[in-house]
């Protein structure tokens, strides 16, 4: 088994990247955006830390367009989509429980800021399976750089290549395989036109068969090496 775990968490523990863009869509007719073009646009935003996403919306948009009430109407929106609870995408619940009543060691390595993260998890229940939440405000430098991933591992006592890392994006995954974890890449919204990063994760369609192929790894690691002891 992997010494530790660690999760992106919008976009693979929580359904909540469609709903940002749905927001950010909501925006459009306030302040005159193409729809087609925002929903362009926001794929290269997944994954990206706040202060770098804002400096892109800020060349997005123009200068002629005001940032700050786009901000605000953006999260006016994203507070109305969220109002009746906070979307967990499928598998997620169940596997966390699962392998938080087994007792391993997990961790959120998020490029959300981290009081937001944390409330999130908290509001969608998952909080209590974690033994640390890292917030893209908390790292010396965020994904694709390796550093939050590799203080995560740091965290819960574990080096980095004894870890499993599930990520949904392209930066995040980089990320994760840059740290030396054994990654596996669940991918949620993307252009179909995109190709991935070449950075040897694999790929599974849901959190409880990322896990799988993760335990499988470890677990054969483990026979390839005993022979030798």
């Amino acid at each position: 088994m992997p010494a530790a775990y660690l999760f992106d968490m919008d976009g693979l523990l929580l359904d909540t990247e469609q709903l940002t863009l749905d927001a950010f869509l909501d925006c459009g007719p306030e302040f005159d955006l193409d729809p087609h073009e925002m929903q362009r646009f926001f794929m290269g935003l997944i994954g990206t830390a706040k202060a770098q996403g804002e400096q892109m919306v800020r060349e997005f948009i123009g200068p002629e367009r005001d940032f700050e009430a786009l901000d605000q109407a953006w999260q006016h929106h994203s507070q109305k989509r969220l109002a009746t609870g906070i979307p967990i995408k499928p598998t997620v619940a169940d596997t966390l429980a699962a392998l938080h009543a087994d007792g391993h060691a997990m961790a959120v390595v998020t490029s959300t800021l981290g009081d937001k993260a944390r409330h999130h998890l908290d509001r969608a229940g998952l909080l209590p399976c974690f033994r640390a939440v890292i917030g893209g405000d908390e790292v010396p430098a965020n994904k694709p750089d390796p550093a939050p991933y590799v203080q995560g591992a740091e965290r819960l006592g574990a080096a980095p290549g004894d870890c499993a890392a599930f990520e949904d994006s392209d930066l995040g995954i980089t990320a994760a395989a840059r740290a030396g974890c054994f990654a596996v890449q669940i991918p949620d919204l993307r252009p179909v036109s995109r190709a991935f990063p070449a950075v040897g994760q694999r790929f599974a369609p849901t959190l409880k068969e990322a896990v799988a192929t993760a335990q499988a790894h470890f677990q054969q690691t483990r026979r390839t090496v005993s022979p030798a002891e």
